[in-house]
């Protein structure tokens, strides 16, 4: 409007003169011939009052052009102020554009980054995280690249990485990039002759974070997958067609007063945080190797989640999770059954064995943040039931309880760029949480009834980071103790019941054995129980990262492992063990092991 009236009023001035001239020379035009000279004087009077009409109409244009500009200023005004009340608003819901909002949570464990713990601030949880805010990245040239989108005020957060990974191991374990450490070959065995290479894209990672909030409660829920299962036309020989495998999958209230409830697949409250109880801050070995390590305490189950939170600085937390019954048989028992395979029309896998359940598993934790590391103390229980048909005696169920405790502490130096961890469980029948498993949860006493054996589990992390380089070493542990009975008056011990009795026959532990037919049918060893003792595992990594912003993570590992299996001590023949005259024979496997990974994580 401005401009168009400027450029009338430019015209208006500059067609006056031309007017005036014109009209002069219309009145010369207008006066008739005859007009005798006295009449003369009249001319310039009339061209005088319409040039003066001619200067009062463009004085009132100017003045209608001044008011519009007057108009357009007070526009504008009004407009500033409008804009400088919206940024406000802005500023206060969301970070100003000069220091936009931190990049999402990713929605991966720790392991799939080598930033572990306290020293990963990328691990947000849905109890800290806030829907409203905007989420993105600013790119080099200041760009705003968002990370996430909002669809009914829900707001939408992809995650996870992209992945291709290989295993070179000694000795062969027919195993992917995760490790099944109870398998380490013993000396008798094919595969300790035996190495192997592996290569696949299997622990590539699909996520999703989902968040709203809703009056005094934010609601939110979480899924994450990767391809490391098998199903029935799994193979690697030409499509490599792996199924894919849900790791969590939890829905999660977040009250303002600090309590958090959470209900769905997720990992286990045995498991280490980093903030608090909070899920989705998991401290994870940061290993390539999908089975982390040995001496790390964990499971992915079924749980149910209540955490207290005390003005960040207390967490109080129980949960609970799905139960299941892990043992192994020694000796001559009693007819028994703990569960069966799975049910197809329960749509369970009929190839896996299920237990018969009596109660799920209960976790009570606490969690320290004073202000220099994390601390963290816990309780677990366990219920373990068979069925038993004794000879003469009629059927009936036996019941026996197991439990543990175990402490997590994590300390950060230099600002998190150093990181030591120390992570130990001791109870009787959790063998099942433990990495490796080394310990069975039960065994059989010569009755039939179940007895938990007493496990072990302990884990030592150092972990260095800088801007492109993480370094993590860990060594860890598990032990399985033997458990043995004793029965008679007087009280005899019995050599061949239970778990790692000193009766089991070793001696074959050295022999080879000719295969099966086929060429994938390994020969078994005989006369070898090689009950476990103990598993330790030493490992050394890194990651590099190529570049992280905008538009995601790009990255490489290398890790090195060594794993020493060592069995119980059981009976030999003379000659077989390192001294002629012991008859007694303690088995041992060794494993070393080289992963690389090539990793690309969603923004």
């Amino acid at each position: 409007m401005r401009v168009f009236a400027a450029v009338l009023l430019s015209m208006g001035l500059a067609a006056t003169p031309l007017l005036a001239k014109n009209a002069g020379e219309a009145g010369k035009e207008e006066t008739p011939a005859a007009v005798t000279t006295a009449a003369a004087p009249d001319k310039p009077v009339a061209v005088k009052a319409e040039s003066s009409l001619i200067e009062s109409e463009v004085q009132d244009l100017r003045s209608l052009v001044e008011e519009q500009r007057a108009e357009l200023e007070a526009q504008r005004a009004a407009l500033k102020s409008a804009e400088a009340k919206m940024k406000e608003l802005e500023e206060r819901i969301s970070p100003s554009p000069a220091q936009p909002s931190p990049a999402p949570a990713r929605a991966v464990e720790t392991a799939a980054s080598p930033a572990i713990g306290p020293a990963s601030a990328s691990n947000a949880t849905l109890a800290q995280a806030n829907p409203g805010q905007r989420t993105a990245q600013t790119d080099t040239n200041g760009t705003d690249q968002p990370t996430s989108w909002k669809f009914k005020g829900v707001t939408f957060t992809p995650g996870g990485f992209f992945a291709a990974e290989s295993v070179w191991r000694q000795r062969a374990l027919s195993a992917d990039v995760n490790t099944p450490f109870t398998s380490t070959p013993l000396p008798g065995s094919s595969q300790y002759n035996v190495g192997e290479f592996n290569a696949s894209g299997r622990q590539s990672r699909i996520a999703m974070l989902v968040q709203g909030t809703a009056h005094n409660v934010k609601l939110g829920g979480y899924y994450e997958a990767d391809f490391l299962s098998a199903g029935t036309t799994s193979n690697d020989n030409q499509s490599n067609s792996y199924t894919l495998r849900q790791r969590q999958f939890w829905a999660q209230a977040a009250f303002n007063s600090g309590f958090t409830l959470t209900g769905g697949q997720m990992w286990s409250l045995v498991t280490q945080t980093a903030k608090g109880l909070d899920n989705r801050t998991e401290v994870l070995p940061e290993n390539i190797d999908a089975q982390y390590n040995v001496g790390f305490s964990w499971a992915r189950e079924y749980g149910v989640r209540f955490v207290q939170n005390f003005n960040n600085k207390v967490w109080l937390g129980f949960s609970v999770e799905e139960p299941q019954t892990t043992f192994k048989v020694g000796g001559t028992t009693a007819p028994f059954i703990v569960g069966a395979a799975g049910n197809g029309g329960g749509l369970y896998n009929p190839t896996a064995n299920y237990s018969f359940s009596m109660t799920p598993d209960f976790v009570v934790k606490a969690a320290f943040e004073p202000g220099f590391g994390h601390y963290e103390v816990f309780g677990l229980v366990s219920t373990f039931r068979d069925r038993i048909f004794p000879t003469g005696v009629a059927p009936s169920n036996s019941k026996t309880f197991g439990g543990g405790g175990g402490a997590n502490a994590w300390f950060p130096f230099d600002k998190g760029k150093i990181n030591f961890g120390l992570h130990a469980v001791v109870g009787d029948g959790v063998g099942r949480y433990g990495s490796a498993g080394v310990a069975p949860d039960a065994t059989l006493r010569p009755d039939g009834t179940l007895a938990p054996i007493r496990s072990y589990q302990g884990l030592a992390t150092l972990a260095i980071h800088d801007k492109k380089w993480d370094v993590y070493f860990h060594a860890g542990e598990e032990y399985a103790a033997r458990t043995q009975f004793i029965s008679g008056t007087p009280a005899v011990l019995i050599p061949n019941e239970g778990y790692g009795a000193i009766g089991f026959n070793n001696a074959g532990c050295w022999t080879e054995p000719g295969p099966g037919a086929g060429g994938y049918a390994p020969g078994a060893l005989a006369n070898c129980s090689g009950n476990i003792k103990d598993i330790i595992e030493g490992t050394a990594g890194l990651w590099y990262s190529f570049y992280t912003g905008p538009y995601g993570t790009l990255k490489m590992g290398m890790q090195y492992s060594y794993v020493k299996l060592n069995t119980w001590t059981g009976l030999g023949a003379t000659g077989v063990c390192t001294s002629s005259t012991n008859p007694n024979c303690t088995p041992s496997g060794t494993e070393n092991m080289v992963f690389t990974s090539l990793r690309y994580y969603i923004p």
